[in-house]
C-alpha cells in the first residue's frame, strides 16, 4: 500500500516521493492513515466506493475550518478514484494512545467546539458569512437517522460476540442495559462530527492541551447526543460535565439519556471490533471505560 500512497501523493504534489518517506501511522475500520515526507497526512479509504464522498468531505472540511475554534484538517488534495484525502500534519498525538492526566481539562474546548457545530443551522440569524457557512454544511453533510431501536439491536449482537471477555459484574451491567427500553428518537438533527472518540482528538503530550480534531469522515446531520456520548465514554463523567458547562446550546435530561445510551452501545461496538480484529487498543480502552460508561 505504501507504494500506492507514494504514487497518489507524487501525482498530486507534482514531484517524486521516496518510499522511505511514507510511513503507515494507523488503520481503522474505514481508513488507513499514512504520513508522507514528515508533513503530510494521507488517509486512504479501505474501500474507495463513491468518489463523490471524498470530494464532499474535502469541501465540508473547508467549511468546518471556518467555524471551528480548534484546528481541523484542511485538505491539500482529494483523490476520488482511490478515496484518498491529504492534509498538512497537525500538531499533537492521538488521545487514545497518549492519555492526559486530567481529561476533564479538555471539556472547555470541546464544549465550545460542539456549541459552534451544533448551532450550525442555516436559519440561525448570524452574520451573512456565518449563514453561508452554515448553509454549506447543511448541504454537504448527509443525514444519519439510525434510530435508537437499531442501535440497541446492534449492541445486542455485539454483546453476543464479547460476553465471554467480561467478568460477571460487567455482564450484569451490560445485560441490564440491553433489557431496558431504548430512549425515544431525538426531536432535532444538527451538524455533528459523529465519531468524536479519543482516537480523533489530538493532544500535546507535554501539556495535555487539545491541539486538533481529526477524521470527519462520518460528519452528518444527526442527534447532537452522538457527539457528547463519546466524550462520556472515552474521557469520563468529569470531562462530560465540563463539556456541558461550556456547551452554549440546548441540552435536556432526555438529551443526556440518549448520550448515555449511545455511549454504552458504542463501547460494545468498540469492544467487539477490538476482539474481532485483535486491535488491542480498542478492546483495552473499552474494558477500562466500561464501569463509568454503564454507571452514567
Amino acid at each position: 500500500m505504501s507504494a500506492d500512497v507514494r504514487a497518489i501523493a507524487a501525482r498530486h504534489l507534482g514531484r517524486p516521493v521516496a518510499t522511505d518517506r511514507v510511513i503507515r501511522l494507523a488503520a481503522g475500520t474505514d481508513n488507513v492513515v499514512y504520513e508522507v515526507d514528515g508533513e503530510l497526512i494521507v488517509r486512504v479509504a479501505r474501500e474507495p466506493g463513491d468518489g463523490e464522498a471524498v470530494r464532499r468531505e474535502a469541501a465540508l472540511l473547508a467549511e468546518v475550518a471556518e467555524l471551528s475554534p480548534i484546528p481541523v484538517p484542511e485538505p491539500v488534495f482529494a483523490d476520488p478514484a482511490t478515496g484518498a484525502l491529504a492534509y498538512r500534519k497537525l500538531p499533537g498525538r492521538p488521545l487514545n494512545v497518549h492519555p492526559v492526566a486530567r481529561p476533564e481539562t479538555l471539556g472547555a474546548p470541546l464544549g465550545e467546539l460542539l456549541a459552534v457545530l451544533h448551532r450550525a443551522d442555516p436559519a440561525t440569524p448570524k452574520t451573512p458569512a456565518a449563514r453561508a457557512t452554515q448553509a454549506a454544511l447543511a448541504a454537504l453533510a448527509p443525514p444519519d437517522d439510525h434510530p435508537p431501536a437499531a442501535w440497541l439491536e446492534d449492541a445486542a449482537r455485539d454483546y453476543e460476540a464479547i460476553a465471554d471477555h467480561l467478568d460477571p459484574a460487567a455482564r450484569r451491567r451490560v445485560e441490564g442495559f440491553l433489557a431496558a427500553p431504548h430512549p425515544p428518537a431525538p426531536a432535532r438533527r444538527v451538524f455533528c462530527h459523529n465519531d468524536l472518540g479519543a482516537e480523533h482528538l489530538l493532544v500535546d503530550p507535554a501539556t495535555g492541551a487539545l491541539t486538533a480534531v481529526i477524521d470527519w469522515t462520518d460528519a452528518a446531520l444527526t442527534d447532537p447526543a452522538r457527539d457528547l456520548a463519546l466524550i462520556l465514554r472515552d474521557l469520563g463523567p468529569a470531562a462530560y460535565d465540563r463539556t456541558l458547562a461550556h456547551y452554549d446550546a440546548p441540552w435536556s435530561a432526555a438529551d443526556h439519556d440518549r448520550a448515555a445510551f449511545y455511549a454504552r452501545a458504542a463501547l460494545l461496538e468498540d469492544l467487539a471490533y477490538g476482539v474481532r480484529t485483535g486491535a488491542r487498543v480498542y478492546a483495552e480502552a473499552a474494558l477500562a471505560h466500561l464501569p463509568h460508561t454503564f454507571e452514567a
